[in-house]
């Protein structure tokens, strides 16, 4: 029997298929590892199979060159075919970038924009594009108040879910911003779940959003010192009300410390990665294709192991998968 059993190779198996194993790898490996495995990999991350979920917030949050980050945005999105049914990135540069990604967003169910230097203009100019999106992330997004919170509500009907968390930098010299907890009552009624920590808001700013999204039943308040959260438990028993009060210090994450990779030693390391513009301009084309393949640096020895997140059902339940060619 073993001199008949079929050997398959992992080259052969769909591109979808490889393309629910590579999700397991971090980004840095799947840019700069896969690739150079064989072609067929190549031609697999090049493609939407791997960029359903565009999670880049670990990488952008350590990043200060917004060139660097501005083509990684652009090379991901357009390898996901205008799929991408998630994107998160901290920290986006200028208005033109999220404009980009408007553009692209006719799949988009979540959008993570936390940090991100956009103005309420072009959140007013391109909110329709956003339609779809259920699940909003603009967490200290200074430059932007009321006026983008309401086009997100009026062109996001069926948002469900709002992250506005301030840090206590943010909000520094500012009176209130009840004006933006109004935006959210009178343009957001189906939120179920909300975080808005640390902004300057009353008791009767919580009380109005409640009475509005009837819907709620997550609200999150750390920080928020005016509020009475007494008083909506008793008011409304069946939502869940985390703070005012803060048990522990604020998380400041985009400040820790980044793991050292120094050690790698790849060959063709991260940090080449990112300053190679030539890749960035010709990603995913034949010519690259060929070039990757013709200087002769293939990993011919290379063993690959997938670690955790099993692949039953519960490991892509909801991920709408592109049909293989």
């Amino acid at each position: 029997m073993e001199e008949h059993r079929e050997e398959r190779c992992w080259e052969d198996l769909l591109p979808d298929a490889l393309g629910l194993i590579f999700r397991n790898l971090s980004l840095q490996e799947m840019l700069t590892v896969v690739p150079r495995v064989c072609k067929s990999w190549s031609r697999v991350v090049s493609g939407p199979y791997c960029w359903q979920e565009i999670d880049i917030q670990e990488w952008s949050q350590q990043q200060n060159k917004p060139d660097q980050l501005t083509r990684m945005v652009h090379t991901l999105v357009t390898r996901s075919g205008d799929s991408f049914r998630r994107i998160s990135v901290s920290g986006l540069p200028n208005d033109s970038l999220f404009t980009f990604i408007a553009n692209h967003a006719r799949s988009l169910k979540t959008l993570e924009l936390p940090r991100s230097e956009i103005s309420d203009c072009i959140v007013e100019d391109v909110a329709q594009r956003l339609s779809n999106v259920t699940f909003l992330d603009v967490s200290s997004c200074t430059k932007i108040g009321a006026r983008a919170l309401e086009a997100f509500g009026k062109n996001c009907k069926s948002l469900v879910g709002l992250r506005r968390v301030m840090h206590p930098i943010d909000v520094a010299g500012k009176v209130c911003q009840h004006d933006e907890a109004r935006a959210i009552a009178c343009s957001m009624p189906k939120l179920r779940h909300l975080e808005i920590g640390y902004m300057l808001i009353a008791t009767n700013a919580v009380v109005e959003i409640a009475s509005r999204c009837r819907d709620l039943s997550f609200l999150d308040l750390r920080g928020c010192w005016g509020v009475d959260d007494k008083l909506l438990q008793e008011k409304y028993p069946g939502l869940k009300v985390l703070g005012p009060r803060v048990d522990d210090c604020y998380e400041n994450s985009f400040l820790e410390e980044c793991s050292d990779d120094s050690d790698d030693d790849s060959i063709y390391s991260w940090e080449e990665f990112m300053d190679d513009e030539d890749y960035f301009a010709a990603a995913g084309s034949d010519e690259d294709e060929e070039a990757l393949w013709a200087d002769g640096h293939a990993l011919e020895g290379l063993e690959v192991r997938f670690y955790g997140g099993g692949f039953g059902e519960g490991a892509f339940a909801g991920i709408d998968w592109p049909e293989s060619p």
